[in-house]
């Protein structure tokens, strides 16, 4: 069987490693357990988490054990990475309920069944910790003068970082020593920007218990121009179908630029490297049917096969100018008719009423027939034929809208 190893590394998933050359051998010869953290900051995963969950499927695919480390405890905290600002707090109910939204999510991709796989909660031992005990035995195994000079810490300082922030990397430095103890867990991947925090998890380990373990990041999901993926005017491109339709799932894909197709193929989905190798010949309208392909697949692991299918059918149709029952129908009440800016908020077609005006303002927004240029506009009873009208959102973004 090819080293998993190399798969990543072909596919460009691999960005950084703590040990390469023993990293690839031990992915070829042994069967590892390794973790992946998700903290539950929203109350569903976004497209940022997808790729690592699809390189936690291709490591179990080559026999390796996931552990899906949910951040029941580190999510009272919240990760500096990457952040401007400090992240909003929240209850313990609130990441309670977002951890239990994760496991189902994560269960769509990752085999759980049988012990091919764990899910396990941080909390387990984080909230019960004694402090004065936790800053003794693991805080003096940390020295302030490297962690300011990590990239996740660096960018804060000129802002401001809370001292409850700065505990964050301890928190999951002791995830992967509790981890170890607990499963045997040898390896920590993770974005490019958990490599501070990740390194910090080897030293502990190192530390406390002698023990030599490992550590891989792997590409963040960012366009031609370095710009992070899974954003559109709406906001994030989530795996929850209630937060973001399977329909507009599939169409974010569908309208890759031309510059990122191939790469979202090698890091998102499963295709043979052959197949994609024969993809990147291809330039211009020759690349639809490839960002189709890329659509079908990253639509079908995140919602289903049929699902992927159905969307799919529904994006053809219109695209061709005929009706489909596919299509993301959305119901609003008779009495919530009115103006067109209110009726499409109401409906949830677009987030607000500004995000509203500026689509008018450029032309992006028709209903019916006729392309909306009046802020003031109507949406009247009568404008519905059975009941029924189609609002086409920007270029190629269509609902079927039915009252009630």
């Amino acid at each position: 069987m090819e080293n998993v190893f190399d798969i990543l590394k072909e596919r460009g998933l691999i960005a950084q490693t703590t040990h390469e050359a023993e990293i690839r051998e031990m992915l070829g010869k042994e069967k590892i357990k390794f973790y992946i953290g998700f903290d539950p900051t929203a109350d569903s995963l976004h497209v940022g988490h997808f790729l690592q969950m699809v390189v936690m499927r291709h490591m179990q695919n080559a026999g390796h054990t996931p552990i899906a480390l949910v951040g029941g405890g580190t999510g009272h905290i919240g990760d500096p990475s990457g952040r401007t600002d400090m992240r909003q707090m929240m209850t313990k109910e609130v990441i309670d309920h977002n951890c239990e939204c994760f496991k189902e999510q994560l269960s769509r991709i990752i085999d759980f069944s049988d012990g091919k796989a764990l899910m396990v909660n941080n909390a387990d031992w984080l909230l019960d910790l004694n402090y004065v005990e936790f800053i003794r035995d693991i805080g003096a195994c940390f020295s302030v003068n490297q962690m300011l000079q990590a990239e996740c810490f660096k960018q804060r300082l000129e802002k401001g970082l809370s001292f409850l922030e700065f505990n964050y990397m301890l928190m999951q430095s002791y995830d992967f020593l509790m981890l170890n103890r607990k499963y045997d867990c040898k390896l920590e991947l993770g974005g490019d920007d958990q490599w501070s925090n990740i390194l910090g998890g080897l030293d502990l380990c190192r530390k406390k218990d002698q023990k030599q373990v490992y550590g891989m990041t792997f590409t963040l999901l960012t366009n031609s121009e370095g710009k992070k993926m899974g954003k559109t005017a709406s906001g994030a491109v989530w795996l929850s179908a209630e937060k973001t339709t399977p329909y507009d799932f599939y169409q974010y894909w569908r309208n890759v630029d031309d510059a990122d197709v191939i790469k979202c193929m090698k890091l998102l989905t499963f295709v043979p490297m052959d197949e994609i190798r024969e993809f990147e010949k291809l330039e211009g309208s020759a690349l639809n049917p490839v960002k189709e392909r890329l659509a079908y697949e990253v639509t079908a692991l995140v919602h289903g096969e049929d699902t992927a299918k159905k969307v799919q059918e529904a994006a053809r149709a219109v695209f061709s100018g005929g009706a489909s029952g596919n299509m993301p129908t959305v119901e609003i009440a008779e009495s919530d008719l009115g103006n067109v800016m209110d009726v499409m908020v109401k409906a949830g077609i677009v987030p607000s009423k500004s995000e509203c005006r500026r689509l008018i303002q450029q032309g992006g927004l028709t209903v019916g027939d006729a392309k909306v240029t009046d802020i003031a506009a109507e949406i009247k009873v009568s404008d519905f034929t059975d009941g029924e009208i189609i609002v086409k959102k920007g270029k190629k973004n269509f609902y079927k809208l039915i009252v009630k």
